[in-house]
């Protein structure tokens, strides 16, 4: 039977091999896998400690699709290029819509040369008026002298009268006619302009300035409405889209300014950022989202402004610290 010095003795030369055998284990580890590597294995548990959240990077994408058919002349992109707001980088076939708008116009002025001259129409009919008002004066000058009758008084009364309202009707009849072929000229003059704009939308413009991610239409393929022609997103400014706990949401407020850092193989860049985004409801966590307190049932989405220097791309994983 061992003595108590014995047992505690021996207890004390256990525990010196098995310090003795970590820490030969640590140094055959150091000889076989690097000290880089070890350093980043011990201290894994530490680091982890170190960012309030993870996430990924991402920017606003935005997918151009063509408004009109028609074969497509030109595209003048590719994947990666930078293009400017208001660019021209492409465009679509528009000889059918040249050629329909050339007959429109030339249907707009047949039919206002059919607009009828009021004015002249009228003008016979004006001066014959004229005239009897005259032939009236000579008449009633007559009457009074006792030189006419009154029964020539009254017939050209009367046929000042009629005279009147034939030039009356002729006025409306002519005004019916010129506002109908106003209102005809006014409706090919709209599909005009409906052709214009199809026109314009034959030419293939940058709506905003960034980088073309995805090109999905060739010169020479059929275009047709809301087919997608390319995918771009303005990469100067990224967004990092990060989950936090709830019992986080008490350390940040909107506008808060946070760090952000990111791996490029052994070294880290910090870039400052913004807090511009705090989702009012909470989700669970991702699957591929690690935050400070590993994998909480609920978490909310945040999102951080970061300006973009060309390293940050869409998909990145990034760490915060508030």
């Amino acid at each position: 039977m061992k003595t108590a010095y014995q047992n505690h003795h021996g207890y004390k030369c256990i525990h010196k091999k098995q310090k003795i055998h970590k820490y030969l284990l640590i140094i055959f580890l150091g000889l076989v896998i690097g000290p880089t590597t070890l350093t980043s294995l011990t201290s894994c548990n530490k680091d982890k400690d170190i960012f309030d959240a993870t996430g990924t990077f991402e920017a606003t994408e935005v997918t151009i699709a063509s408004e009109v058919s028609g074969k497509i002349l030109q595209l003048d992109i590719d994947e990666g290029d930078s293009v400017m707001a208001g660019q021209r980088i492409g465009a679509i076939d528009s000889t059918q819509l040249i050629l329909r708008k050339k007959q429109l116009v030339n249907n707009i002025r047949a039919i206002q040369s059919r607009n009828p001259n009021v004015q002249k129409q009228i003008a016979v009919l004006e001066q014959q008026i004229s005239t009897q008002l005259q032939e009236k004066e000579r008449v009633q000058r007559l009457f009074d002298a006792n030189a006419a009758t009154g029964k020539q008084l009254d017939d050209i009364t009367a046929y000042i009268a009629l005279l009147s309202k034939q030039l009356e009707a002729q006025k409306s009849s002519l005004n019916v006619t010129t506002n109908s072929i106003t209102q005809d000229v006014a409706t090919l003059e709209a599909q005009v302009e409906q052709i214009e704009d199809q026109i314009t939308k034959c030419k293939i413009i940058a709506p905003l300035t960034g980088t073309i991610l995805t090109k999905y239409a060739r010169a020479y393929e059929l275009a047709t409405p809301g087919k997608p022609l390319y995918k771009l997103a303005d990469l100067s400014e990224m967004t990092l889209r990060a989950y936090i706990t709830s019992d986080q949401l008490s350390k940040i407020k909107l506008g808060q300014p946070v760090k952000v850092y990111t791996d490029y193989g052994d070294k880290t860049r910090e870039y400052p950022g913004t807090l511009s985004w705090i989702s009012a409801k909470s989700e669970f966590t991702p699957k591929n989202i690690h935050t400070k307190n590993e994998r909480a049932n609920l978490v909310y989405a945040i999102k951080i402004k970061v300006i973009n220097d060309g390293f940050l791309k869409i998909g990145m994983y990034g760490q915060l610290i508030f």
